[in-house]
């Protein structure tokens, strides 16, 4: 049973417009079945028949809102499945590329969302900065200081409360930098937080993200210099 039931699961994913659904998703956000069609270049009848399976396989979740139906990822474990599967991947081959596929990929590897916590070198830089700072410690899986928890709440200003039963941190393996960035609860109020005051924001619909002037500044004021968190020239 238990191996019929992963084999189900891997079908869910051995699919490419399938795969696409899902890594378009790890942006956290809901996307209409019109739009995730149009992602993947397919017509939109063969879009609902795949995020069908991926609703029913418990990878996917749905609800209405007017005539629209949304889908987003079924949580943080469907999230932590699709990113560490990912970062199994072989580098892929270095192919003739146009320049905005180029600059999509190093917006992506400098600075993006993973579901609902940040990613690429930007979150690993943060992370390492918590550590060093004696906020979080990485020696038996992550886990946050008392001095951690007070930053958090007192200097981030973040709502660490935690409703569900999802762990309060834990590492995320970055595709990318093939480390671990912070994730769970704290992870996911650092990135809501660095949204909400504008020291980050999105480029267009993808998962990348881009550090303000003002985000520079903040997050140097709070954790010191790094490359990491400087505004990139472009991008």
């Amino acid at each position: 049973m238990t191996a019929s039931r992963l084999a189900s699961l891997a079908g869910l994913l051995a699919d490419d417009t399938r795969a696409a659904f899902c890594l378009a998703l790890l942006d956290g956000r809901a996307w209409t079945a019109g739009e995730l069609a149009r992602h993947a270049g397919v017509a939109p009848a063969t879009a609902t028949e795949h995020l069908h399976r991926l609703v029913k396989g418990g990878l996917l979740t749905e609800y209405r809102q007017g005539r629209h139906r949304y889908v987003r990822l079924a949580g943080p474990g469907a999230a932590q499945l699709l990113e560490e599967l990912t970062a199994h991947l072989d580098p892929a081959p270095v192919a003739a590329r146009t320049l905005r596929a180029v600059t999509v990929d190093k917006a992506l590897t400098r600075a993006r969302t993973c579901y609902d916590h940040l990613a690429g070198r930007l979150g690993v830089a943060l992370a390492d900065a918590l550590t060093r700072d004696g906020l979080l410690t990485q020696e038996a899986g992550f886990a946050l200081t008392p001095d951690g928890v007070t930053w958090f709440t007192d200097k981030l200003g973040a709502d660490l409360r935690n409703p569900s039963r999802r762990p309060l941190v834990r590492g995320c393996v970055d595709w990318t930098e093939r480390r671990e960035h912070l994730a769970g609860a704290a992870g996911a109020a650092l990135c809501r937080t660095l949204l909400d005051r504008e020291w980050i924001t999105r480029i267009g619909t993808s998962r990348a993200v881009r550090i303000t002037p003002p985000g520079a500044q903040a997050l140097t004021g709070l954790l010191g210099p790094d490359e990491a968190w400087q505004p990139a020239s472009s991008g």
